[in-house]
């Protein structure tokens, strides 16, 4: 393993709060006036603690400002802040709530941010149709909040409250994506700021349709692409109805291998489980600990149930049969709803309950993602590996989906641990790659997994991928530094961004 263990190029650096101002531009005083004729003076900021805040995500990538960040109200702001920038040679970067885990907002080249949270309107909700618009601010809680009297809710959760713009910007999806799908699953429609100041509706002006053979997919080519084509301004979102009846459970295994096996008999009987989610021993100790939970310090899995009364009774029998056939024990069942959101809220704050197990240290997430046959095995290796590497981490993961995390507890002043865990992450993901899976199920590429997207989809795939996005962004300045990159390494930046 020593020979794994490299000069890191994460970008990983001691402390979040570090920025690498010497490589920024500076924008001439005539553009930052530009850009305030836009927007207006108050929603533009050149102060570096802005900047520094809109430099970085929650992952552990080192924090590159932009040169400016500024926050239009609607998307005709948005359209004439692009075109500004794009004739002047200045990057775009896009910002949400800034929740991502691979540095997808990370400002590698500088130039100007466009933080989209002000525009945070409820457009249109269509209920017979079971579908809303809304703007990019709009984060998946408020959307919930406001369909609460409606019988319909948006399922797509992530963990964190991001914005669901964002959550299509990086094809986001979550502990429900068992059964109602991911983001790209339920994206109807997008408007799109494209760089030159253009707006797409990627499936025509106010379609809601739920299918459709016209043409490309162009929805789906934005879905997911981090930020680097255009700017979504609004997103068409499929909605469903309020299930009549829920039950969630919590049971442990003797092993990690009966827990993940476990899940494949329970998909493969049929049964319609809304959320199924893996805590290994440690994650599990952890929530119990964070959260005040009483569980069984095992491998455990968390469970849901989404339907009729009759219905939830059926499935919980047939699910109850197939795990007390795997070894499983210590069922607990929770029937109301305070019940059901403490054990969730639990799973939810794994992150911090993870944080916990080594104060002071920093946290960094990966996910990986492998077709359900080959969870078990994954599993069973990834416990092995963070063993044999010497790491604190802990497991937790939508095995319904064949996806998983691995949040690793590191030391930040420790450079021999940063490239551990570096090397960790690749083997973690060659390892799925290996195993028919993907590099990453639901965190995107960013600037972590650049080299994986490769191994992943091939050269003739990238270069595929690199046409499409020359075809948009012709001079590489939309979220630059993600992929996919120009063959010359990025472009060079206009007069204004000296």
């Amino acid at each position: 393993m020593a020979s794994l263990l490299r000069p890191t190029t994460w970008g990983l650096f001691s402390w979040r709060g570090y920025c690498s101002r010497g490589t920024q531009g500076r924008l001439s005083a005539g553009f930052v006036e530009a850009l305030k004729a836009v927007v207006g003076s108050p929603h533009v900021s050149t102060a570096a603690v802005v900047r520094e805040q809109h430099g970085h995500d929650e992952s552990m990538h080192r924090c590159q400002p932009p040169d400016a960040v500024v926050w239009p109200q609607d998307a005709e702001q948005v359209g004439r802040l692009a075109a500004l920038c794009y004739g002047q040679g200045v990057p775009i970067v896009p910002f949400g709530t800034g929740t991502g885990l691979e540095g997808g907002v990370c400002a590698v080249q500088g130039g100007v941010c466009i933080n989209l949270t002000r525009m945070d309107r409820i457009l249109e909700l269509n209920p017979e149709d079971f579908s809303v618009v809304v703007e990019p601010g709009v984060t998946r809680k408020a959307l919930n909040a406001h369909l609460r009297d409606r019988g319909l809710w948006f399922p797509v959760d992530p963990g964190a409250d991001a914005s669901l713009c964002g959550m299509a910007a990086t094809g986001a999806s979550g502990t429900n994506s068992v059964r109602y799908g991911t983001m790209r699953d339920n994206v109807l429609n997008l408007e799109v700021v494209l760089p030159s100041g253009q707006r797409l509706h990627t499936a025509g002006r106010g379609r809601r349709f739920r299918k459709s053979a016209a043409g490309y997919n162009l929805t789906g080519l934005f879905v997911g692409s981090e930020g680097t084509l255009g700017l979504i301004t609004a997103a068409t979102l499929r909605l469903h109805p309020v299930p009549e009846a829920t039950v969630a459970a919590t049971c442990a295994f003797p092993t990690v291998q009966a827990a993940v096996e476990s899940t494949v008999h329970i998909l493969q009987a049929a049964v319609p489980v809304a959320r199924i989610e893996f805590l290994d021993e440690v994650m599990m100790d952890a929530c119990n600990r964070h959260s005040k939970l009483n569980c069984c310090v095992a491998p455990t899995l968390f469970l849901e149930f989404h339907g009729s009364e009759q219905a939830l009774a059926e499935q919980v029998e047939r699910t109850e049969e197939i795990i007390r056939h795997n070894g499983g024990s210590h069922f607990s069942w929770a029937k109301e709803a305070e019940e059901r959101s403490r054990l969730w809220a639990a799973r939810h704050n794994a992150w911090y309950a993870s944080l916990a197990l080594r104060p002071g240290c920093k946290g960094y997430s990966t996910d990986v993602c492998v077709p359900i046959s080959r969870l078990p095995e994954i599993l069973v290796q990834t416990k092995e590996d963070l063993e044999a590497w010497r790491l604190t981490g802990t497991i937790v993961g939508h095995v319904g989906d064949g996806n998983f995390h691995c949040i690793l507890l590191v030391d930040p002043e420790d450079p021999e641990e940063l490239l551990r865990v570096q090397a960790f992450a690749e083997q973690l993901g060659r390892r799925a790659l290996a195993l028919h899976g993907t590099c990453t199920g639901e965190h995107g590429i960013g600037l972590g997994k650049r080299q994986l997207l490769l191994e992943e989809v091939g050269a003739v795939g990238v270069e595929t991928m690199r046409r499409l996005k020359a075809t948009l962004d012709p001079r590489g300045l939309m979220n630059p530094g993600k992929p996919p990159q120009p063959r010359t390494g990025g472009q060079k930046l206009g007069t204004q961004h000296a």
